[in-house]
C-alpha cells in the first residue's frame, strides 16, 4: 500500500521504524533478533536505509525482501543518488519496482568515507534532482527528508526551507524529519513549511538515546541539539549504569512522543540503530496510554 493511502485511510498516527543493513556476521545476527521483536510491534511501515554511493545497494534490496516477503511488512526503501549514474540510479528503482515496492524516500545522501569513491561525472547533485528523475518514470509514493534544526550544508533556514518546497513542488508527498530532542524546533518547523504552502503529511523522527558516545556522535553528525535537560538527566545518573541510562533514554522518548501525538502528529519514526529494546519500551507505553 502507498503511504498516501495509508494516512487516508487510517485514521491515526502511523508507527514506522528505520533499519539499516547489517555489515558484519555479528551485526546480522543481531539485527534478526531485533526484526523478531520489532515486527512483533506490528508497524505500519519499516524504512531500509540505502548506503552512501551505494554502498549498501544489495544489502538494502534483500533486507527490504526479508522485511516486505518474509514478515509481511509495507517497506518504504530510501535512495540516496549521491556518486551514482543516470543508469545505476534506473538499474536500482526498477529492482526495486520489480519487487514491489510502492514508497521511496529520496535523498542526496552523504559522500562515502571511503576516500577512493570517484562520483560519476553525470550523477545527481541534490535530492530535488533525484525527485525530478524519478517522478516521470516511476509511480513510487515518494518522500523526502528535511531537518527541523536546518540541515548543516544549508546556507540559511530560508534556503533550506526553500530547498524543501521545490522538493515537493516536484512531486514528493510527503516529509520525514531528522531527530530533534527539543519538540519546539519540529512543531515551528512545520508552522513554518505551512506558512510556504507545504502541506503534504511530516512524520516526526525520534532517535531514543542509547548510550552518550553515539548521542554526542550522531548529533554531531546532523547538527542535532542536546537539551539541557537531557545533560541534567544523564549527570543525575549514577556512572556507568547502562540501565538507568536506558530507562531515561525511553522515558524521554515517551514524553516526546507523547507531545508530539497529542500536537497531531500524522505519524512517529523511530531511528532504532538496529536495535529493539527502546522502540519496544516506547511503543508499549505509548500503546498503553492509547496514543498509538
Amino acid at each position: 500500500m502507498k503511504l498516501s493511502e495509508l494516512w487516508a485511510s487510517k485514521g491515526k498516527p502511523t508507527l514506522s521504524f528505520e533499519l539499516f543493513p547489517a555489515r558484519t556476521e555479528k551485526a546480522a545476527a543481531n539485527l534478526e533478533k531485533a526484526i523478531e521483536q520489532l515486527v512483533s510491534l506490528t508497524p505500519d511501515f519499516v524504512s531500509v536505509t540505502f548506503g552512501a554511493g551505494g554502498s549498501t545497494r544489495a544489502g538494502s534490496y534483500q533486507l527490504a525482501e526479508k522485511i516486505k516477503n518474509e514478515h509481511g511488512l509495507e517497506v518504504l526503501t530510501y535512495f540516496a543518488c549521491y556518486g551514482l549514474s543516470p543508469d545505476q540510479i534506473t538499474s536500482v528503482l526498477d529492482d526495486y519496482r520489480a519487487l514491489g515496492i510502492e514508497n521511496l524516500l529520496a535523498v542526496r545522501g552523504d559522500e562515502p568515507r571511503e576516500g577512493d569513491f570517484e562520483p560519476h561525472p553525470d550523477s545527481l547533485p541534490h535530492a530535488s534532482d533525484l525527485v525530478a528523475f524519478i517522478r516521470p518514470k516511476y509511480d513510487f509514493c515518494l518522500g523526502v527528508a528535511a531537518y527541523p534544526e536546518v540541515h548543516v550544508d544549508a546556507e540559511s533556514k530560508t534556503k533550506d526551507l526553500e530547498y524543501l518546497k521545490l522538493k515537493v513542488d516536484l512531486g514528493a508527498e510527503y516529509i520525514i524529519t531528522n531527530y530533534c530532542y527539543d519538540n519546539q524546533y519540529f512543531l515551528d518547523f512545520v508552522e513554518r513549511c505551512r506558512e510556504v504552502g507545504i502541506e503534504v503529511p511530516i512524520l516526526a523522527g525520534v532517535m531514543p538515546i542509547f548510550s552518550v558516545k553515539m548521542m554526542e556522535m550522531l548529533a554531531g553528525l546532523c547538527g542535532a541539539t542536546i537539551t539541557e535537560e537531557i545533560r541534567q538527566g544523564i549527570a543525575a545518573l549514577p556512572e556507568g549504569d547502562t540501565e538507568a541510562l536506558a530507562d531515561f533514554g525511553i522515558d524521554f522518548a515517551v514524553r516526546q512522543c507523547t507531545e508530539l501525538l497529542e500536537a497531531g502528529v500524522p505519524g512517529i519514526h523511530i531511528y532504532t540503530m538496529d536495535r529493539s529494546k527502546a522502540a519496544v519500551g516506547i511503543v508499549t507505553r505509548l500503546r498503553s496510554e492509547g496514543l498509538l
